[in-house]
């Protein structure tokens, strides 16, 4: 785990001078069915696209909110990063991304019967979105209404 004195003194002033959202948070639901019976999805914050998705937009202020799908039968090494932030080594993901969207091993889980099934689609956001009232406002009440049409009984966050 990185330490804030890790980074670049450009980020650690920023860090230590950003105005953080209070967030009253409250407890996810909880599962109610064994994992075996569970259909899980996937949404990550690496900035993965499909070849023939746009790329996240590094030039709208503030970050990009939108999301792109990501089909459950993708070629993981296909996949491209737009994370535009320089504030993490990308080599691990890069180099494997199921370190970021762990796809494989989800659908391991699920040829194994150790969990039911992995969702039709995961999904990909910007990670480093430094206005991020859009993605709450609008980002995450898509991707919920997708999961929920999708039958996802639970969701792994992978932030990077």
């Amino acid at each position: 785990m990185a330490r804030l004195s890790d980074l670049k003194l450009a980020y650690r002033l920023f860090m230590q001078a950003y105005p953080y959202r209070r967030v009253d948070w409250r407890p996810g639901a909880r599962l109610v069915k064994p994992l075996p019976e569970t259909r899980i999805a996937l949404v990550t914050s690496a900035g993965f696209y499909m070849p023939d998705q746009p790329p996240f937009d590094p030039a709208i202020r503030g970050g990009d909110w939108s999301f792109r799908e990501i089909p459950n039968g993708a070629d993981l090494p296909a996949l491209r990063i737009g994370q535009k932030s320089d504030a993490f080594d990308h080599s691990g993901i890069e180099a494997d991304p199921n370190v970021a969207l762990p796809l494989d091993r989800l659908r391991e889980l699920a040829r194994d019967g150790r969990v039911g099934a992995a969702a039709a689609r995961h999904y990909s956001i910007m990670g480093s979105i430094s206005a991020p009232g859009r993605l709450m406002a609008k980002t995450a009440p898509a991707i919920a209404d997708r999961l929920l049409q999708d039958g996802a009984d639970a969701v792994l966050l992978t932030p990077v």
